[in-house]
């Protein structure tokens, strides 16, 4: 809470006030979609490479109630927001900045600041862990490192807390200069270097040289000296002496000196020496990233002045971190988030955020344990808490645990209370959960696992996994491409290639992209009834299915002269006038369209009848993806531009333009228009480009049984699988009718079993596929990766002779798919 004037604001940052300057301030909001409204917010709209936030100040204005706004000159019309305050600046990213460092700069508690390429959110979780016993803790919300998420993770700052610990994470040169007087920690971490990154950089040394900006302040520096880059650095930083330096490792030379590491079956034991004194550390994991990551922990509780005991004991105690919210099937027809590893403001308000997304159901609820270590009275968390809720539009709320059912009376929405799991488990047959989208967000002594298990829908052990930041990063990624005011049509037909329906499209909406296109008016039904209100376009209408499509708002392409007087009938029948079309145009790849030859009589028609508009005229290309017919895309591109000229004339009004799909955007910049078609690049897949794309979707299965094959014996149907030798055989629960090809049997494919790729064995069945496990270490149960970062999507393709296309549109819908969020 900043609690200031707009008049001390426009003084922090130098800005100039249109409007009532003794306004006063307490929050800030950058994201517009984020349901926060009130009196006392300020609106920072940053102008970035994808958004622009100015575009949204009339509307929070008008419908939110927010009436305080951070903006850059000659951005927005004040008219139209006449009761409002104005703070004007050159530039609001650097305003916000100069906001976070004023705030920063009220309180003098210690703050721990970290960077790195890997951890920097762990190590701030597990410091959080360790340490909240003594300490009140602000921290990053999840991995709010960015150069706008840290100076929204400062503003966090009040007089509850004695002790902040943020990270702070760059993508190029230039940035962490801007970070570090917002940060200004006194203690720092450096977790560790790598690749990530790493294109806007000349090399590592210049990666390592710009974090180490975040400690030109700092009293102490932590790190692993093992990590030689980043120790050579460090010791020659003019800045930094060497008593500031304190580091860990197995290097002879370090200060907290790693006698031994032994990786058990369940934990890692650590042999230190760190000073006088030698004693034995148990790290409850067994993965390098943990024991690095815990290290750091121990490193920081030695400068702190814990003793080895304590450190010891609390390390036993370290849960992992749930890096993203799953959004899973629920049973009654609900979405489920699952949430359930801790409960603290921060996270929960990032958490109901996602919830509040979910527009497949029009009911919100919050199932919420008791928040502990917030730093508040618990009166004022409570009532914290509720206002947030209620800010947010949440509709239920279901409290577990003593504290939060003791006030229940700050809580104005309804609500019900538990005092533990058990008692809500016990009643939950006697309560009505369904058709909601329901948050599950508690700290772990809860056991909200059990809620989350009991509220799940059970399909299949295998499952289908899609990254939603994924998808989120392909889509500013093939943004930054784009001229401005360029729009974005979004292919979600298909399933949306197999990832899902309305998961997809709220995403999308989420994100405001400006059209969605559906195959079938059924696709586009499904979508508005889970509350998707973009602009839907039909690619495929049907006969028959027009009064449908009127119903629920949905805009047909029409592609020849029968569909366009059938829809036009429709329109007459139904009283409806003006109602949008799109018209597609055959310019070569001669599958669906209006052919050049036909542009007369399509516009006497359409200039006979006020009952249709059209919205946009576009066209397909056939090859955009492959250089060889760069010649006949440019001929495309072409007769379209010149048909469309023909057509707008004659229409007196100039639709929306389009005929770039992904191959096309990639290749032909000059054919952007008005609007592009993104489709298979939005799901992770490039003709040209895949370096700049993260992969979204990872086919996960699980080991159903494990035998003992003898040499003479034969594998699953037709004795195709050979044994010719002792061998271990797995089999997993996914075969053909959830889209696994039979083509990737008997050998000709590979899945990924405890960090081995193991081949398929025999010919793959409809419901299972056996894989030859021999030398691997595997029991019932163990995780079998299909496709995901290895073997890819682009592997089985291969392996199949085909396009990735095919593979993505191939899972089947019985396999279920869970979504992630970080």
């Amino acid at each position: 809470m900043i609690n200031l004037s707009v008049t001390k604001i426009a003084e922090i940052v130098q800005g100039e006030v249109i409007g009532d300057s003794n306004r006063i301030v307490n929050n800030v909001l950058t994201d517009s979609r984020i349901p926060v409204s009130g009196s006392r917010v300020i609106f920072v709209a940053i102008n970035g490479q994808n958004h622009n936030g100015h575009e949204f100040v009339y509307e929070l204005y008008e419908y939110r109630d927010i009436n305080v706004f951070l903006v850059e000159k000659d951005e927005v019309n004040y008219s139209l927001c006449p009761e409002a305050s104005f703070v004007i600046v050159d530039d609001t990213l650097q305003a916000l900045q100069k906001l976070a460092v004023y705030h920063r700069n009220r309180f003098a508690y210690p703050i721990i600041g970290i960077t790195g390429s890997n951890g920097k959110t762990i190590v701030k979780e597990w410091l959080n862990q360790l340490l909240s016993d003594e300490y009140q803790i602000v921290r990053s919300p999840r991995s709010y490192n960015s150069q706008v998420g840290v100076p929204l993770s400062v503003l966090q700052m009040d007089d509850h807390f004695d002790l902040g610990i943020f990270e702070a994470g760059i993508s190029k040169p230039g940035e962490m200069v801007k970070l570090q007087p917002i940060i200004d920690p006194s203690i720092g971490i450096f977790t560790n270097i790598g690749m990530p990154h790493q294109e806007n950089f000349d090399d590592i040394d210049e990666k390592v040289n710009e974090k180490l900006k975040l400690f030109r302040e700092v009293n102490t520096l932590i790190y692993c000296k093992d990590h030689a880059v980043i120790d050579t650095i460090a010791r020659e930083n003019t800045l930094l002496a060497d008593n500031q330096l304190l580091t860990w490792g197995q290097n002879p030379e370090a200060n907290i000196k790693v006698r031994s590491i032994k990786r058990l079956e369940s934990k890692t034991e650590v042999h230190v020496q760190y000073k006088q004194q030698e004693f034995n550390l148990t790290i409850p994991f067994i993965d390098g990233a943990s024991y690095e990551n815990a290290m750091h922990c121990v490193a920081t509780m030695l400068l702190l002045g814990y003793k080895a005991s304590d450190i010891e004991e609390r390390l036993k105690r370290l849960q992992p971190v749930a890096m993203r919210l799953e959004l899973l099937e629920g049973i009654n027809g609900c979405s489920l988030i699952n949430d359930s590893y801790n409960s603290d403001l921060g996270s929960l308000a990032i958490a109901v955020d996602f919830l509040m997304q979910q527009k497949q159901h029009d009911k919100h609820v919050v199932i919420l344990s008791d928040i502990l270590e917030s730093g508040y009275a618990p009166e004022q968390l409570y009532s914290k808490v509720a206002q947030m809720l209620e800010d947010k539009g949440v509709d239920l709320l279901i409290g577990i645990g003593p504290e939060i059912s003791r006030y229940d009376y700050a809580f104005d929405i309804d609500a019900d209370f538990y005092t533990s799991t058990h008692e809500f488990l016990a009643d939950l047959k006697r309560r009505e959960l369904r058709d909601s989208a329901i948050l599950i967000k508690g700290s772990r002594k809860f056991h909200f696992e059990q809620i989350c298990s009991t509220l799940e829908r059970k399909v299949h052990r295998t499952i289908l996994e899609i990254n939603l930041n994924a998808i989120s990063h392909n889509l500013n990624h093939y943004r930054s491409l784009l001229n401005p005011d360029v729009m974005i049509m979004a292919m979600v037909k298909a399933f949306s290639y197999g990832s899902g329906s309305f998961e997809i499209a709220n995403l999308l909406q989420y994100h405001r992209v400006d059209y969605l296109g559906v195959a079938y008016t059924d696709e586009g039904v499904a979508l508005r009834e889970a509350g998707i209100t973009l602009p839907i376009i039909v690619l495929n209408p049907s006969f028959g299915t027009y009064e449908v499509m009127i119903e629920f708002n949905l805009e047909p392409e029409i592609y020849n002269f029968a569909g366009l007087r059938e829809f036009i009938s429709v329109l007459n029948r139904v009283g409806v006038s003006s109602y949008g079309i799109h018209l597609k145009i055959d310019s070569g790849m001669h599958r669906l369209g209006f052919l050049p030859v036909q542009v007369d009589e399509l516009l006497d028609i359409i200039k006979s009848t006020n009952s249709v508009r059209v919205e946009s005229i576009f066209s397909h290309l056939a090859a955009s993806d492959e250089p060889q017919h760069d010649e006949f895309t440019k001929q495309q591109i072409e007769i379209f531009s010149s048909v469309y000229d023909k057509l707008s004339e004659g229409l007196g009004y100039k639709p929306v333009k389009h005929i770039l799909n992904t191959g096309g955007i990639e290749r032909f910049p000059e054919a952007q228009f008005d609007m592009v078609r993104l489709g298979i690049g939005l799901y992770g897949i490039s003709p040209t480009q895949q370096d700049k794309l993260m992969p979204i979707s990872t086919l996960r299965s699980k080991v159903i049984q494990v035998k003992y094959v003898q040499p003479g014996e034969t594998i699953g149907y037709s004795r195709r699988g050979v044994v010719e030798k002792p061998t271990t055989v797995v089999t997993i629960p996914v075969g053909y009718a959830d889209g696994l090809s039979r083509l990737l049997g008997n050998g000709n494919y590979r899945m990924m079993l405890n960090g081995k790729l193991v081949p398929t064995i025999g010919n793959i069945s409809m419901d299972t596929t056996m894989l030859d496990a021999t030398g691997v270490d595997v029991k019932e149960g163990d995780e079998v990766i299909v496709f995901g970062n290895e073997p890819t999507i682009a592997d089985m393709a291969k392996a199949m002779g085909t396009i990735q296309y095919e593979v993505l549109t191939s899972i089947s819908q019985r396999v279920k798919r869970v979504y992630f969020q970080e």
